[in-house]
Formats: structure tokens, sequence, C-alpha cells
């Protein structure tokens, strides 16, 4: 466990008043389920708390589209059912991504903590950020999918280009960040890492180990395409391997970390075999980098072990240890278990060999031996955000003053060059 750390953590009571519907996958009542252990583990008074400030407009259209965000903002207060046909933007009843009454003050709270986050990091205020409410990777420009709305991930890293010249994004959700690797597939600013389920039938269908950027950003995108059932062991050496090469190669100014919860053993959507443990020691790792960090949340459909997962992990950046039993809170009727830790299943098969895992690791360091070193950035006057004000702090836990802060393969995809949602940095 690492030395206790300042660390900013982003909540906003109102995430768990929306609701996608009743037999909707996503519930944003995990948020707060989250909140709630934090709380009653006695974590909540050694954090920084900020209320996020809820994105506009004007923050929106940094990566998304003005008819986009505004045809958004007009179906949160009114019910219209669309199709698939007649709705361009892919949001309406009986799709991933329903209206449902608040969806666009929904997706404003969860981009203005992760922009928010940014911010934070970018004035030096912190170097470890946290929002459980972000992470919707698979948003596109003017495209909702997989559940989100507003791609906070990418605007949060469009932030953080203004003040550092690299940035690492690193998914450890069980579904490929196809949205985020898609913004960023021409450039070499920054570097996308995702580990992922990978076959023909499951979502979102992309993240081959072909598909690695195009233009400058040619292998600056990373895939690791997974089968079912890895176990902590084989995942977390790989993660270390791999992103402790992209450390050395691409050497990051910042780094952003979605942690979907879905990547767990027992999710309702996703088919791995990790436990709490192991998802941890994969943010530990990152920690341990010295490099400043915005951590997110993302997927997770069994919500109870969710918040689990991302009190630990948010113990994990305090430096902080956890009892393995729960505190009673106001949710405990909800778990069927009492203890913190998600355990794997023995009797699931891992249908990854190791002769598999090795040939990714050595694939990866092939492409990344490629690159020729951390990219240069001329010197640039600073644009201006068209978003911050000062954040006012909105409660500060009280953090103890002997305490030592520190900041410390299957068919191959489409791919995504001809895609629509590049970013041109």
């Amino acid at each position: 466990m690492c030395a206790a750390r300042k660390v900013a953590y982003f909540y906003d009571d109102a995430i768990s008043n929306f609701d996608y519907g009743h037999d909707h996958f996503m519930k944003p009542k995990r948020i707060s389920m989250t909140h709630s252990l934090i709380n009653h583990y006695k974590l909540y008074s050694h954090l920084y708390v900020y209320e996020p400030q809820p994105a506009i407009e004007e923050d929106l259209i940094m990566f998304h589209t003005p008819e986009y965000v505004r045809y958004l903002e007009k179906v949160s207060n009114k019910k219209i059912a669309k199709t698939f046909e007649q709705n361009p933007f892919k949001i309406g009843d009986n799709l991933d991504c329903p209206i449902f009454p608040g969806v666009f003050n929904f997706s404003q709270i969860s981009a203005g903590g992760s922009l928010d986050c940014a911010q934070l990091i970018n004035d030096g205020q912190h170097s470890i950020c946290i929002n459980w409410a972000g992470g919707l990777h698979h948003a596109k420009k003017s495209e909702a999918s997989g559940f989100c709305y507003i791609n906070d991930i990418v605007l949060c890293i469009l932030e953080l280009l203004r003040f550092h010249p690299r940035v690492l994004y690193i998914d450890i959700d069980v579904h490929h960040g196809d949205g985020v690797e898609e913004a960023f597939f021409l450039t070499n600013r920054v570097m996308t890492v995702s580990f992922h389920q990978y076959g023909k039938d499951f979502f979102p269908g992309t993240g081959h180990h072909d598909s690695v950027g195009d233009g400058e950003g040619k292998n600056y995108s990373l895939n690791i395409p997974l089968h079912t059932g890895i176990t902590d062991t084989m995942y977390v050496d790989l993660f270390k391997n791999v992103i402790g090469q992209v450390i050395d190669k691409f050497r990051p100014d910042a780094i952003v970390l979605q942690c979907g919860a879905d990547s767990l053993n027992e999710d309702q959507l996703g088919l791995f075999n990790l436990t709490t443990r192991g998802h941890g020691e994969c943010v530990n790792f990152c920690l341990g980098l010295g490099i400043p960090l915005v951590l997110l949340g993302g997927g997770g459909y069994t919500i109870q072990n969710v918040a689990r997962c991302w009190a630990y992990e948010t113990s994990i950046a305090l430096g902080k240890s956890l009892d393995s039993k729960l505190p009673p809170n106001e949710y405990s009727h909800e778990y069927k278990t009492p203890f913190l830790h998600v355990e794997s299943n023995p009797k699931m098969e891992n249908l990854n060999s190791a002769d598999y895992i090795e040939k990714l690791k050595l694939s990866c360091y092939e492409r990344l031996k490629t690159l020729e070193g951390a990219p240069g950035v001329e010197f640039q006057e600073i644009p201006e955000s068209l978003r911050f004000k000062d954040i006012e702090i909105e409660e500060v836990g009280e953090v103890d003053k002997d305490q030592e802060v520190t900041y410390d393969v299957a068919e191959k995809d489409p791919g995504l060059v001809s895609a629509p949602n590049n970013i041109m940095l």
C-alpha cells in the first residue's frame, strides 16, 4: 500500500437521481453506493472533496458537434421516441442509449467532474484526481454509444494537453475504449492502451491488436484483446509489463486511467475473472509511477461490486487500508455478502493461454520499438480555456498533520482510419 497522498475527489449527490430505465444495465446509483462506502470507511475525511462544475455547451463542443449537443439537451426535458433509422445520433427508446429525464444534466455532471480533474492537474493543485462518475469511453463526436452520451475522457485529455505535451490513456474496462482511441487515432501526443475482452459478438467489436493508429499516430494506439476467464496473475503481469514499456518509450506527462469495474468476476456483461485486488493492483502500479493521474469510472453492471471496487481503489489512492468487512451503510441490504473484496471463480475456464499472452507482450514491445521516442512539441502559447474559473472547494477533509503528502486474436476489425471522429492536434 502506498504512502498517504493529497487526493482530489469529485462527487455530486444529484447523480443518483438519474435513471436509464428499470431494465437497463447502467445504474447511476452505483456512484452513490461507492460514495456511501467511502464515507462509512471514513476515507472521506482524508480526501479533498469537490462538487463538479456541470459542463456547459462551450465545454462539450471542444469534441462533440454543436448539433449533437443541442439535440441531447433538447430531448433531456422531453420524451421523444426515435427509431435507429430516424435518429442520426443513436439516442432514443429501444436503443442502448435511451432518452431519460435529465440525460443532459447527467452528462454535464459526468463531463464536468472529469474536466475539473484536468484543471486541478494543470494548475498543480493536485497530482491525483478521482471522478467515479466519469469514464464514459464509447461516446463519439456526434453519436451516443454503449450507454455513453458525452465522452468526458476525451474532454479531460484535451484539457490536459493544454499544459502537458504527452498524455497516456489506459483503459481496464472489459470493453474496448473505442471512442477515446478513435478521437486520438491520428496524433502522437496521446497514446491509448486498452485491455479488453474481444470477440466478434462482444461489444463494440473493435480493438483488434492490429488497430494501431495512423499517420502521426501510427503505433500510438495499443490494443490488448483478451479472451474470457483471465485471472489476476496473468492480467496484472501483462498490465505491468506493457505499461512499463509504454512509460519508458512514450514518457507521458499525465495519465488518465479508466477503471471500468465490468472486468471483475461476476459482472452482468463482462466475462473476465478478476478480483478487486487484481483490478486495484493496476491502479496501484499507475500511482507508483509518480506521474499526475486522473482516475475515472466506466462500466460495471453488478453495482454492489462496482461500489466495492471503486471504494477500494479510493483507499489505494490515499494509501489507506480497509477492513475486509463492509461497514454498515444505507445500502447494506443490497449486498449479498458483507465483504469488501470480489473473489475469482475457481470453476471459470481461462481461455487465454500463456503462449497467447506472451505473443501479445512481444507484439506490443515490437510496436513500441518503432517509436523514435517521446514526440517533441513545438513551443506554443497556451490557449485560454473556454471553461475554467477558479474551482471552489465545497468541503475539504481533514488530512492528518503528521502524514507525509506526496505527489507522486480473432477476426480483424475494420479499423478507425476513415472515421469522422478523429481529432487533429
